[in-house]
């Protein structure tokens, strides 16, 4: 499965790129139960959060049989914090 997360924003401009191909991973079967977790081709998009200063996160998966994008910005909210557990999830592995 492959992962690609970009994130940037916020007050400081930083921006972050993550790829992953979970097959090459030793806990790519983490993150594929996370992403199973999360209904990740199936859930909700995040309601837009406005504000110029918010980081913003863009996250792709491809399974070799779908592929999806979710956007969001993140605001603390509780409905990011479930797609900033994918992202922590994603520094971790590299």
């Amino acid at each position: 499965m492959k992962i690609s997360a970009r994130g940037g924003g916020g007050f400081a401009g930083i921006t972050e790129q993550y790829d992953v191909d979970t097959s090459r991973l030793p806990q790519g079967g983490a993150i594929e139960a996370l992403l199973q977790n999360l209904d990740f081709f199936h859930a909700a998009e995040p309601v837009p959060a406005v504000g110029a200063d918010l980081p913003r996160w863009e996250i792709t998966v491809d399974d070799g049989q779908q592929c999806r994008t979710v956007a969001f910005a993140d605001d603390g909210s509780a409905a990011c914090a479930r797609w900033k557990r994918l992202i922590d999830g994603l520094k971790g592995s590299q």
